[in-house]
């Protein structure tokens, strides 16, 4: 029995003494910094009355104490802890702190743990999130009883806000278009919704959905009436030799409209442009206006959704807007090819070029660099260029773009 015991004593001792060596071993040793975790805020996050917190950490150790900052004014001060693991809940009224002209006032929350340790191991965490306790409004730039627009045109749409927000969609056609700022820190979004040329003449509601950061949402509507448009009608004709000869050089077109819808997805959610568009070329005469029903041997009878302009032969051919080449090669049907993202998934084509110039895919164009020159490579009977603009994959009459007063 007294063996059993003496035992048992020197099993206790030796736990108590290897208790004693390892924290000894963790308090000198250790070069672990605390673990330490912020919930109920995240950097980049918009937030709006009461934030709730909870600080959370531990260590190998313990922890010593912690203190909280909020902008440099202290929150929590050299709280106390002396334990391995803790947890600490705290708030933060974001109608006590500075607020933003516009909503969206940056603030830097710190939070710094210290170990209990021989060394002092400690971890500092930042936390820069924003406050916005704005109420969001909005109204429309031009507000009309109804809009109207022509088949085959582009509705331009503008709102102002009163802060920056997070998205405006517009929902039409069954469709929802997004909304951009008109330009880098503007309180004014727009749109730039495409009417397909077969959209029925008729008129349509549509709202426009916007959100703040912190959630809060409100919706425009208004009427848009589509009108019909008198397209022209033309008949062309391509020689089965030239049919066969660009067929042995360019790619086919199947490949660049498969290129095409892919690359309205990966369009920057930006407008890379400035100010309005301009002609490709100097436009001497247009050979085809845009949504011409045109009837060839090779496609039948469509609508041709570009315009065909030209100039001097091997005249040199300039990007309408800065962007970035996103396409540079030579397919069946529009021959030598040059196509052009402006962001905001505005797109535009100019074909049948004769050459290119000193371009390559990627790279970004100033409005008026040459891209080409006048030709008449893929399905062309003479010298033009065939100039074409998409919206979200739709095309678009392209000289629209190019008014004063779009």
């Amino acid at each position: 029995m007294v063996s059993k015991v003496k035992i048992l004593i020197g099993i206790v001792v030796a736990a108590i003494v290897g208790w004693v060596g390892l924290n000894g071993y963790f308090y000198f040793f250790s070069l672990n910094d605390p673990v330490v975790e912020v919930r109920g805020i995240k950097s980049g996050v918009s937030y709006s009355g009461i934030i709730n917190c909870t600080l959370t950490g531990g260590h190998d150790y313990k922890i010593s104490h912690m203190s909280v900052w909020l902008d440099s004014h202290p929150l929590i001060n050299n709280f106390k802890i002396g334990k391995k693991n803790f947890s600490r809940s705290f708030e933060i009224d974001t109608a006590a702190v500075s607020q933003g002209r516009h909503g969206q006032s940056e603030h830097d929350l710190k939070v710094e743990v210290v170990a209990g340790t021989h060394n002092k191991n400690s971890v500092t965490l930042h936390e820069k999130f924003y406050v916005d306790n704005v109420s969001l409004q909005a109204a429309f730039v031009k507000p009309d009883s109804v809009y109207k627009v022509f088949q085959g045109k582009t509705f331009h749409i503008q709102l102002q806000v009163n802060k920056r927000i997070k998205e405006a969609k517009i929902n039409v056609f069954s469709k929802a278009f997004a909304c951009y700022q008109e330009s880098k820190d503007s309180l004014i979004y727009e749109c730039f919704v495409p009417v397909e040329c077969e959209e029925k003449p008729n008129e349509y509601m549509f709202t426009i959905d916007v959100e703040d950061y912190v959630g809060n949402k409100l919706t425009l509507s208004g009427k848009l009436q589509v009108v019909l448009f008198p397209f022209k009608k033309q008949r062309l004709t391509v020689s089965a030799e030239k049919v066969k000869e660009e067929q042995e050089i360019g790619r086919p077109s199947k490949e660049l409209n498969l290129a095409l819808e892919e690359l309205w997805k990966k369009s920057p959610k930006e407008k890379l442009w400035k100010g309005g568009f301009c002609t490709p070329i100097d436009v001497v005469r247009t050979t085809c206006d845009y949504g011409s029903v045109r009837t060839t041997q090779q496609k039948g009878r469509y609508m041709h959704k570009a315009l065909d302009v030209i100039n001097t032969p091997k005249s040199v051919v300039w990007a309408p807007q800065n962007g970035i080449v996103v396409i540079k090669d030579r397919y069946v049907e529009s021959g030598n090819t040059v196509v052009i993202d402006h962001g905001c998934g505005v797109f535009s084509a100019l074909c049948h070029l004769d050459g290119f110039a000193d371009i390559k895919e990627g790279e970004k164009v100033i409005k008026g660099n040459p891209v080409g020159y006048l030709g008449k490579t893929g399905y062309a009977t003479g010298y033009h260029l065939h100039w074409a603009m998409f919206v979200d994959g739709v095309p678009v009459d392209p000289m629209q773009w190019v008014k004063q007063n779009f």
